[in-house]
């Protein structure tokens, strides 16, 4: 499988299905730098989003897509669904997999929906089994305005399992998916997201090297330096995998940076 990083949670995983290429774009937000809302208004620091452009191949790597997979894209998350994201999966009428709940809200934008069953471990229309995973999009009063959302475990024939975390914090759904399934590949957001007022709404880079000593397994982490409410940098992941000396596994993909991941070693 090649996962290729191509900005925030936006990534792409390749692989083949049926003996045809399959191109499985998560989470599209596509939109050109500074083009969508800040979400962080206090200090001088504010900045529209995204904060960066997408990577110089992004052109290249879209026109490889077949199908696109969504976490959650309602009251206004943006950075996993935006308007350029919409436009793109509907002018290719791109089919979208999703859970039930989105189904209708991203029918009614155009777009070609395949709604899962909803929860539980399932047949996969790309082959194998996709097994929807619950997110916690923060914790305390915070979290009554987010949209939870689901992470995604992804066991294909001849590929490694796949987890994709989605926005979540550390809770034991995600603990448990990690210690009790050890997905061969974890892909997991480490922004450290948080509003002007509450606390965190996604993992941090702590929270990283805590799930990432419950796997044996390789861990990719993004939701990086493309957003104005993320402070986490990839500096900070990479220090604190070679304190935790887990650095081996850790991949802190660039924006456009690609990796193969195999049943077995990885390889750059």
């Amino acid at each position: 499988m090649l996962i290729t990083q191509l900005r925030n949670a936006t990534i792409l995983l390749e692989f083949e299905h049926a003996g045809r290429p399959v191109g499985l774009l998560v989470d599209p937000m596509l939109a050109a730098r500074g083009t969508l809302p800040a979400l962080r208004y206090l200090g001088v620091q504010r900045q529209r989003n995204p904060v960066v452009e997408l990577p110089e191949a992004s052109g290249d790597l879209l026109g490889r897509v077949t199908h696109a997979l969504i976490t959650h894209c309602q009251k206004g998350h943006f950075d996993h669904l935006d308007r350029a994201g919409k436009q793109f999966l509907r002018e290719r009428q791109i089919p979208v997999i999703c859970m039930p709940h989105d189904a209708a809200y991203l029918a009614q934008r155009g777009l070609a929906v395949q709604p899962l069953a909803g929860d539980g471990r399932q047949a996969f229309c790309l082959g194998g089994h996709i097994t929807p995973m619950a997110c916690r999009h923060g914790l305390g009063w915070v979290a009554r305005f987010m949209e939870h959302g689901h992470g995604y475990l992804l066991e294909l024939p001849g590929e490694p399992s796949v987890y994709l975390a989605g926005d979540t914090v550390l809770t034991p759904t995600v603990r448990d998916c990690l210690e009790r399934l050890q997905p061969d590949v974890a892909v997991l957001p480490a922004g450290g997201a948080r509003f002007d007022l509450g606390g965190e709404i996604l993992m941090d880079a702590a929270e990283v090297a805590e799930a990432a000593l419950l796997m044996r397994g390789e861990v990719v982490v993004n939701h990086l330096e493309a957003l104005d409410h993320c402070p986490t940098t990839r500096a900070e992941v990479r220090a604190l995998a070679q304190r935790g000396r887990w650095a081996h596994r850790l991949w802190v993909p660039e924006d456009g940076e690609s990796r193969v991941y195999r049943v077995g070693p990885v390889t750059a």
